[in-house]
């Protein structure tokens, strides 16, 4: 990708849903170049706007799943996996005998899929991790893509919101339209209409306030190797209580880390780092990551493939995003 393709995605990131003749006016180009670029960079680079409701907001719980396989049986319960709507960023990993995903629950009681695949065969093991609290990830995105706008740009591309209209819980339509937006987080207010029941009028209003309320925000897929990485790894740290905010907090802030999340279980730490190569990896853990105290144990599972990022699964069941 060139200076201008980055600059779309981090505009992108600021607001998913910005008109590309109000993102081609902060770029200094026509709006016909920015939808070029961004119609070349989905052919290529699986990109993507997709809305998600912030779980920490929503009501709902996230479960951070492994499943051990073997190796004839890995790629064929990830693509089933993948094809659920309760689940995202689902991953080949370990030398393509582990599967990880993280799993959405109504509630804090085991989410459906833990009764459910336990009877798939080809499974040896599975463990569920509680997501607790997410220090890096959702809606801040991973660094590596948020360098090319200066201040000013990004303030000129934030969106109006209204204020807030309070906290109340999220209704079935809300969560109709949040589910549409997963599809498609630039649809049109025409078909979250047809998808929620309400005229396009209450659809761009509850858009509004449930972006202002912080329970609704845009993510973008695409491709991690546009931005020169080859080697993805997840890491699962075992981290004393007491050392574990701030070693969190000093995780969050390295570049080469896209996700820092606490969770439930023997490792209560979890990062994913994304790196240009093997020996960039090598050097993130010792030098950077090694050099911080409190971490016990560290486990490195590199990731294979992602079959599916944030969002569902494109209509026709091929997924564009590979990160």
């Amino acid at each position: 990708m060139d200076e201008l393709d980055r600059a779309l995605v981090h505009a992108l990131h600021i607001d998913g849903r910005a008109p590309f003749s109000r993102v081609a006016e902060v770029l200094g180009v026509s709006p016909q170049t920015v939808t070029r670029r961004y119609e070349r960079l989905r052919r290529e680079a699986g990109l993507r706007v997709v809305g998600l409701a912030d779980h920490g907001r929503s009501g709902h719980t996230q479960w951070v799943v492994r499943l051990t396989t073997t190796p004839s049986a890995a790629r064929t319960l990830a693509h089933s996996l993948a094809r659920r709507a309760d689940t995202s960023w689902v991953k080949l990993t370990s030398g393509g005998t582990e599967i990880f995903t993280i799993v959405d629950a109504p509630d804090a009681t085991r989410p459906p899929l833990l009764h459910d695949v336990p009877r798939r065969s080809g499974i040896t093991g599975v463990s569920a991790h509680c997501l607790l609290h997410t220090y890096l990830g959702g809606p801040a995105a991973w660094r590596g893509r948020l360098q090319n706008l200066d201040d000013a740009q990004q303030e000129r591309l934030r969106p109006a919101l209204p204020a807030p209209s309070g906290n109340a819980p999220l209704t079935q339509a809300d969560r109709a339209l949040i589910d549409a937006l997963r599809h498609d987080g630039r649809a049109g207010h025409a078909d979250l209409a047809a998808a929620t029941g309400w005229s396009q009028a209450t659809v761009a209003r509850r858009l509004a306030d449930l972006r202002a309320r912080d329970v609704l925000f845009f993510d973008v897929e695409i491709d991690a190797a546009a931005y020169g990485v080859t080697t993805q790894a997840l890491l699962w740290m075992a981290v004393a209580p007491a050392d574990l905010e701030r070693v969190a907090t000093a995780l969050a802030g390295h570049h080469e880390l896209a996700v820092v999340i606490a969770t439930t279980g023997t490792t209560n730490l979890l990062a994913h780092a994304l790196c240009s190569g093997p020996a960039d990896l090598h050097r993130y853990l010792v030098h950077r990551l090694g050099a911080l105290d409190g971490v016990r144990t560290l486990e490195t599972a590199p990731v294979l493939a992602t079959l599916k990022a944030a969002g569902h699964l494109p209509a026709d069941g091929v997924r564009l995003a590979r990160s």
